[in-house]
């Protein structure tokens, strides 16, 4: 069984930042890949961004890329989100999950252990 726990997420201007952490719990927490998620009002659940269970390769979506920066300290079994620059459409419950592998995938189905999500609201 594996536990998440997301934190860090709140209400934040434009162009400002702030940083996600999710606590992992369980015998699996440093061999899977993690990821990131988010699901805005109205909107289905999407990918923001992944690591490998190492931290070696990471991916991201398209809308992230050079904003956000996904990292792993599996001595503190944690996963952050650094996220920079950010923008109103940014704004959504932002989730943390882990995969059934070790190596990084965008597919929400690849995940089977979710957090129970932290709502990130970027005002103008």
């Amino acid at each position: 069984q594996v536990q998440l726990v997301e934190s860090g997420g709140g209400l934040v201007q434009a162009g400002g930042s702030l940083r996600l952490s999710c606590a992992v719990s369980g015998r699996t927490a440093s061999t899977s890949a993690m990821g990131w998620f988010r699901q805005a009002p109205g909107k289905e659940r999407e990918f923001v961004a992944t690591v490998s269970w190492s931290g070696a390769n990471r991916s991201y979506a398209d809308s992230v890329k050079g904003r956000f920066t996904i990292s792993r300290d599996n001595a503190k079994n944690t996963v952050y989100l650094q996220m920079n620059s950010l923008k109103r459409e940014d704004t959504a419950v932002y989730y943390c999950a882990a995969a059934n592998s070790r190596c990084v995938t965008i597919k929400s189905y690849d995940y089977n252990y979710w957090g129970q999500g932290t709502q990130v609201t970027v005002s103008s």
